[in-house]
């Protein structure tokens, strides 16, 4: 009995490296699984909004389709939505992944034809 009494009262030795060892554990999961995807998603956002020109197809994050009528130096598009109809958006309202879809639904129709 006091030799069982002995080991429930021992300090667990290595207890305090271990749990340094799962919050860095967790700290490495959530970098991997959320802080780095989100990071490479925005850098590919930035890079495509850099390259945009005239005449491509694009839609707004707010669901506007329309082609580049003109990139201007401030950040700033004109946008054709429809024959005569300009409107002056940021650059960064264009999403990058509604505008791939309709690209592709686009190449996907015209590959059919």
């Amino acid at each position: 009995m006091t030799s069982l009494v002995v080991l429930l009262q021992a300090p667990a030795s290595g207890g305090g490296t271990m749990q340094l060892v799962l919050l860095g554990g967790m700290i490495l999961i959530f970098w991997l699984f959320m802080i780095r995807p989100q990071a490479k998603k925005a850098k590919a956002a930035k890079e495509f909004q850099a390259n945009l020109q005239k005449g491509e197809k694009v839609v707004t994050i707010a669901g506007i389709h329309g082609k580049i009528n003109k990139v201007n130096e401030d950040g700033t598009i004109d946008l054709e939505t429809s024959p005569g109809s300009y409107i002056k958006i940021e650059k960064s309202a264009i999403s990058i992944e509604w505008t791939n879809n309709i690209n592709k639904a686009a190449a996907a129709a015209t590959t059919t034809k």
